[in-house]
């Protein structure tokens, strides 16, 4: 108790020295909002993108992934690879250290991508970013040998985010278990405190072999209010904020010494309406599958309905104040060549979806103003949940319901914490819809992973979607080595899935940042993405003299 105690007085301490007036301070800390936080410290379960926000900033990888989408390498000097692009030998810095003092060597980096490849139970979308290793090695000059099965188009993309894990503490803990709470790495910044829910605490690392950071240290608060998180940056309470509400970005633009950053966000992002459509057949039982959702949900045309009944540009300017586009598949338009602009959405039509229900035997039993199943077992009532850390859940769950009662489809909407909606999600399968979001890589092959047949088990697979067409695409675009031959197959899977209606796509939206010019300086607000809480920031910042 009296540790936990001076601790306590200790973050005080740290948080006032940051503040703004009075005496110049001996500490420089940066305070960064976040609604939510972190779902596991453990990069093999983690599935949130706050997760890798913090896991970029105290881990490395091979490569870098930069703001203009590029990459560049990271952990290794140098890169090389054999005529037939099937064994890629990368050489380690020499001297770099574990945050504990520990040597890192190419024995760490082959040992932890042995460990994404070889335990499918542990990792999430890492065992996804391994499929095409065959073996990894490390030789005595401080390499690691990457041998695939076959060639393929995206080497940098499959191993920018298997972070290097330190052999010495993890060949030793329970994988899938571990909570990884020291979270010993070799990135610029190091674990101090974690407090779920509440607070992170990095300390700078000041031997990082990379542009060592000019600030001391960094805490993440958590505010679950988004009217709270807004009201932190205004009294400086903190100095950037990852996250706002549109609603308040024209009253933010008048505020002194707030500077807005608004544009495309670091990786490919977008608002998903997820919706159960899994096959009793397909319930991964053993998974822990439930499997509970409404089986009208199953029916093409009742999932095609709702997307005719779902008013995007309304979405877009209520919720977004008009900071977005309509939403086709799960790659959005930032993506690129990679995005099929030639798809045609589900047009707004409350008519063809009330055409499409008529015909499907969706009837008013009762006269109650709901459908009900043809056999007339239950009404069209989905339950509706969002994370309760959603800036955009609450209203869009309302404005849906006032869109889809026009059909005679009705909602029960609730809020879930992010861990429980989590578990809630995949793959259990225990829910009808869910308004969620994915990042992810700059490559289409993550996001395209959700939609397979592959994926229900592993829990990347939100819907329970499957398709065997899908699925043969997916492996084919996999080893695509002609960039038109693979886009061509990309854009080919983004029309089969929006045919079947796997998911309702609202909008892509736009990053919203902000953060305080009285306080630090130097925060790349200019570059080709969006994203503050990024290493290539947080590690050149510095305090207003």
């Amino acid at each position: 108790m009296k540790q936990k105690g001076l601790y306590v007085l200790i973050l005080i301490a740290l948080i006032l020295s940051a503040c703004g007036g009075g005496a110049k301070s001996q500490t420089a800390v940066v305070r960064i909002g976040w609604s939510g936080g972190p779902d596991s410290l453990n990069p093999g379960v983690a599935m949130l993108a706050k997760a890798y926000t913090i896991f970029d900033l105290v881990y490395d990888a091979l490569y870098d992934l930069n703001l203009d989408g590029s990459f560049t390498l990271s952990l290794a000097e140098s890169v090389s690879v054999s005529d037939d692009g099937m064994v890629w030998t990368y050489k380690i810095r020499d001297g770099v250290k574990w945050h504990d003092g520990q040597p890192l060597t190419a024995e760490d980096a082959a040992w932890s991508f042995n460990l994404y490849k070889d335990t499918p139970e542990y990792p999430y979308l890492n065992g996804y970013y391994t499929t095409y290793f065959d073996t990894i090695e490390a030789t005595p000059n401080n390499e690691v040998v990457l041998t695939l099965t076959e060639a393929i188009p995206n080497i940098e993309s499959q191993l920018v985010f298997l972070y290097v894990l330190p052999k010495h503490i993890w060949e030793n803990v329970n994988k899938l278990e571990y909570a990884n709470a020291e979270m010993v790495g070799s990135g610029p910044f190091k674990m101090a405190e974690y407090v779920q829910n509440q607070f992170i605490r990095l300390a700078a690392n000041k031997e990082y072999f990379n542009a060592p950071p000019k600030v001391d240290g960094i805490i993440f608060q958590t505010f679950e209010n988004q009217d709270a998180l807004v009201q932190a940056i205004k009294t400086g309470q903190v100095d950037m904020i990852t996250e706002m509400p549109n609603t308040a970005v024209e009253a933010m633009k008048k505020e002194k010494n707030i500077q807005l950053v608004v544009g495309a966000p670091s990786a490919p992002s977008l608002t998903d309406i997820i919706i159960n459509q899994i096959d009793p057949e397909n319930c991964p039982t053993e998974e822990g599958g439930l499997c509970t959702g409404h089986p009208a949900l199953r029916d093409l045309n009742v999932r095609r309905a709702l997307s005719h009944a779902t008013d995007k540009q309304k979405l877009i300017d209520v919720i977004l104040l008009g900071l977005g586009t309509p939403g086709f598949t799960l790659i959005p338009d930032g993506s690129g060549l990679w995005f099929n602009d030639t798809l045609k959405d589900y047009a707004f039509d409350v008519a063809e979806a009330n055409r499409l229900l008529d015909e499907g035997g969706y009837k008013d039993a009762n006269g109650d103003g709901i459908r009900d199943m043809p056999d007339g077992s239950r009404p069209l009532t989905f339950r509706m949940n969002w994370a309760s850390d959603s800036l955009v859940g609450p209203r869009m769950s309302e404005l849906l319901s006032k869109m889809w009662s026009e059909i005679g489809v009705s909602i029960q909407p609730q809020a879930v914490d992010p861990d429980a909606l989590t578990a809630q999600c995949c793959p259990a399968f225990d829910y009808d819809i869910i308004i969620w979001g994915w990042v992810a890589d700059p490559d289409p092959s993550a996001l395209l992973y959700v939609y397979t047949s592959e994926g229900i088990s592993s829990g990347s697979n939100e819907t329970g979607y499957s398709n065997p067409e899908y699925d043969a695409l997916y492996m084919q675009q996999q080893v695509s080595l002609d960039l038109e031959t693979r886009k061509q197959i990309v854009w080919d899977m983004q029309k089969i899935a929006l045919d079947d209606a796997v998911y309702i796509i609202p909008f892509y939206d736009q990053n919203v940042q902000a953060y305080r010019t009285d306080r630090f300086t130097g925060w790349l607000a200019d570059e080709p993405k969006v994203e503050l809480s990024d290493a290539s920031s947080l590690t050149v910042i510095e305090p207003v003299k």
